[in-house]
C-alpha cells in the first residue's frame, strides 16, 4: 500500500490528546452560563451551542498545532 493511502487511513491518537475536553468544558459552561443568566431552558441549549463553537474555535484557529 502506498505510504500517503497509510496516512490517511489511520488516525492519529496520542495519550496526550486532550481536544475532547475543551468540547465538554465548552458545552457544560455555555449550558451552566444559559441555564443561570435566563432561567430557560432553550437560551440554556443556545448557551450550549455556543460553548462548542467556541471550544471549536479555540482549538482550530487559536492553539492549532501546539504540541503538548
Amino acid at each position: 500500500m502506498p505510504q500517503i493511502f497509510k496516512k490517511m487511513s489511520v488516525q492519529e491518537n496520542s495519550s496526550n490528546n486532550f481536544n475532547w475536553l475543551y468540547y465538554a468544558l465548552g458545552l457544560f459552561f455555555g449550558l451552566f452560563t444559559g441555564a443561570i443568566i435566563t432561567h430557560s431552558y432553550i437560551y440554556a441549549l443556545l448557551g450550549g451551542v455556543l460553548g462548542l463553537l467556541s471550544a471549536g474555535l479555540f482549538l482550530n484557529a487559536i492553539v492549532k498545532g501546539r504540541k503538548y
